[in-house]
């Protein structure tokens, strides 16, 4: 991957221009899309869950880690299939492919959320010094989604209705997950099994040190490692045994 570090960049810079190519906004796209969408879900759900402590702020970085999953996910879907000439022509590493589609989505989150700094010390009236560790989360996160985006995009190449499945699947998810409500809401019972899905302990572990001020337990850094750990192995896994084979099915 080192060596080929030139040609990874130069790939995420043309993805990223592609992306907003013709738009006026631009990179702002990447925080307004969730901030809409929070504020839809704050004017629809403030009556249930209004009164809970700091609801508003605590939904903004709830819908920011579930986009920052969701699109990075879904961007890494094509990063093989989308680039048929260079897995056909050209012998790199094909992990680059999607190495290369996640990393712009890892810019215009990490953007994202900077912008949502000064909003929390805003609507929260102060600036927890726990704040420090959001890149370390930032990039735990970040390696999970690669994982899952190798997972994904070497399925991709085989299973085209992949898509339309994901699409189900990441709003499943959303449900799934406390984005819009509060942990507090989960019966006991059944929190165990809630506390499986990746997207809840990352968000959880976002609010804790973007909002709350609560330091993460190790208990908490070593589980999300854990499912960036396991998302990677897997990836990996899946992805270099199916890839002997990507150049047949293009």
């Amino acid at each position: 991957m080192w060596q080929h570090r030139e040609l990874i960049w130069n790939l995420t810079v043309a993805d990223l221009k592609n992306r907003y190519q013709n738009t006026a906004l631009g990179f702002l796209w990447s925080l307004l899309s969730p901030l809409l969408q929070a504020l839809v879900l704050y004017l629809v759900f403030r009556h249930l869950w209004g009164q809970t402590e700091n609801f508003a702020v605590n939904l903004l970085v709830g819908m920011m880690t579930y986009q920052f999953f969701s699109a990075g996910t879904s961007s890494s879907l094509g990063a093989i299939y989308g680039k048929s000439s260079l897995v056909t022509r050209v012998y790199i590493p094909r992990q680059i492919l999607v190495l290369s589609n996640v990393l712009p989505t890892l810019i215009n989150y990490l953007i994202a959320f900077v912008v949502l700094v000064p909003l929390i010390f805003i609507l929260v009236r102060h600036l927890p010094v726990t704040v420090l560790l959001f890149p370390l989360i930032h990039l735990i996160f970040f390696f999970f989604i690669y994982g899952a985006g190798l997972f994904l995009s070497s399925l991709f190449v085989y299973l085209r209705d992949l898509n339309q499945i994901w699409q189900v699947v990441t709003r499943v998810l959303f449900f799934c997950s406390p984005v819009m409500y509060p942990l507090s809401i989960i019966p006991a019972s059944i929190m165990p099994y809630y506390r499986l899905n990746p997207i809840t302990e990352f968000i959880v572990i976002y609010r804790d040190v973007m909002v709350a001020g609560n330091l993460p337990s190790l208990h908490s850094i070593v589980v999300v490692g854990g499912f960036a750990v396991t998302a990677y192995v897997v990836g990996s896994l899946v992805f270099n045994k199916l890839q002997r084979r990507f150049a047949e099915e293009m």
